[in-house]
């Protein structure tokens, strides 16, 4: 017996097979119509009543004594935006205030004590110094101070009254 021929009948039996299935699947199906409409013919268990809703007295806050306590007060708001720190919107900014701080990379520095610079690779791979004094990150990043094994910057956040606070942030050498 040759390879085409066993092939061939290996075809013809697995053809048969399949006939042989699908053959049985063409059975009646008389018996699951019969239960299918029993089932239908049954009666539900009732549907319990939804709940009555309260309803609940609204109240305004027309009294001058009493604020909103949903709502900030002018004071606050006046006193958050005219005290405390702001960005300095009038200067350019600088190459990596587009980046988010926590997709530049520390690897390494240069130099010592003042004139240190500490360099940082931006998320397209490129590598810049940064020096004492200079910006980076989305948030106003300020660096304060660079060691050796890390930088440390002061951030303006936004304090959620239409003012801004202050945030200590840092970047250690061979981080992520």
């Amino acid at each position: 017996m040759s390879n085409t021929t066993a092939l061939r009948a290996v075809r013809v039996a697995l053809a048969i097979a399949a006939v042989l299935m699908l053959a049985g699947c063409t059975r009646g199906m008389s018996d699951l119509r019969d239960w299918v409409a029993q089932e239908k013919q049954k009666k539900g268990a009732p549907i319990p009543a939804l709940p009555v809703i309260k309803t609940f007295e609204t109240f305004l806050y027309n009294d001058q004594d009493r604020r909103d306590p949903f709502s900030p007060s002018t004071a606050e708001l006046d006193n958050s935006a005219a005290n405390g720190p702001r960005p300095d919107q009038d200067r350019a900014k600088e190459p990596l205030e587009a980046f988010a701080l926590d997709s530049l990379k520390m690897v390494g520095t240069v130099g010592t004590g003042n004139g240190m610079e500490v360099l940082i690779k931006d998320p397209t791979g490129v590598i810049h110094r940064v020096h004492r004094g200079e910006y980076m990150g989305q948030n106003y990043g300020h660096v304060s101070a660079i060691a050796e094994d890390h930088l440390e910057l002061v951030e303006l956040v936004s304090n959620g009254n239409g003012g801004w606070m202050e945030r200590s942030a840092s970047i250690a050498l061979g981080e992520k």
